[in-house]
C-alpha cells in the first residue's frame, strides 16, 4: 500500500515561495501523512483482532469441552464406584469423546492464535519508507 505521496508530485520551485509558505506546506504534508498512517494502522489492527477473536472462540470451545470432560468423568466415576453398572461406562465413553473434541478444538485454536500478528507490518514498512523519503528530501 502506498502513502499517496510521490516525490515528483511534491517538488515545486523553491524560489517563488516564502519560508512560511514552505513550512506550511510541509506541515500539511506531514499532517496528511500522519492521518494516512493512522488509518492504515487501524485497518491492520482490526484485521488482526478479527483473527484473534476467531482463535479465542476455538479456545473457548476447548474450555467448554474440558468442563464437560470433568463433569462426565466425575459422574462416570460415581456410577462406576457405586454399582459398577454399564451406565457408568457409557458416561466414560461420552467423556472420552468430549476429550477428543476438546483436544481438536484446542489444537486448532492454538494454531490460529499463532497466526495472529500483533505488529502492523504494513504500517511499519510505510513509516520506514516515509522516514527515508524525508531524509532524502533534506539532502
Amino acid at each position: 500500500m502506498t502513502t499517496g505521496y510521490e516525490p515528483e508530485q511534491i517538488r515545486r520551485p523553491v524560489g517563488d515561495e516564502s519560508i512560511g509558505q514552505l513550512i506550511g506546506e510541509v506541515m500539511q504534508d506531514v499532517s496528511k501523512l500522519f492521518r494516512q498512517e493512522v488509518a492504515l494502522a487501524k485497518a491492520e489492527l482490526k484485521e488482526e483482532a478479527a483473527k484473534a477473536g476467531k482463535a479465542g472462540g476455538m479456545l473457548a470451545g476447548a474450555g467448554f469441552a474440558g468442563y464437560m470432560v470433568a463433569v462426565l468423568l466425575s459422574l462416570a466415576l460415581v456410577f462406576a464406584l457405586d454399582a459398577v453398572m454399564p451406565l457408568g461406562w457409557a458416561a466414560v465413553v461420552v467423556a472420552v469423546l468430549w476429550a477428543i473434541v476438546g483436544g481438536v478444538l484446542y489444537s486448532v485454536g492454538r494454531k490460529r492464535m499463532k497466526d495472529v500478528d500483533p505488529v502492523p507490518r504494513e504500517t511499519v514498512e510505510t513509516l520506514r519508507e516515509d522516514a527515508q523519503w524525508v531524509r532524502d528530501r533534506r539532502n
